[in-house]
């Protein structure tokens, strides 16, 4: 299913490609119709490396190791002697 999909957005940018040729002939090689005909050739170059990746598994399919992250609060001692960034160093004595 995949592959038909991928054919018809390539038909579809196709003819999206006329249809901005066809501005280009009314209005000129304005910057309006260069950003156009730059945007179908990006659509164009997606397509083309989305049918290459069609083939590859998906990276979310892919399963990755959950690292668990406990709740409990840190041992204060592995912060001993930092000072906390922006907020300016309240723990300083003044004096």
């Amino acid at each position: 299913m995949p592959n038909s999909e991928i054919t018809e957005v390539q038909r579809l940018v196709s003819v999206l490609r006329r249809k901005v040729a066809s501005l280009r002939f009314h209005f000129g090689d304005v910057p309006d119709v260069r950003r156009l005909l730059n945007d179908v050739e990006r659509l164009d170059i997606d397509i083309t490396e989305l049918r290459g990746n069609a083939s590859r598994p998906r990276r979310d399919a892919q399963l990755a190791e959950v690292v668990m992250i406990p709740d409990a609060p840190y041992n204060p001692d592995l912060w001993h002697g930092a000072d906390d960034e922006g907020v300016g160093g309240y723990r300083r004595q003044t004096g």
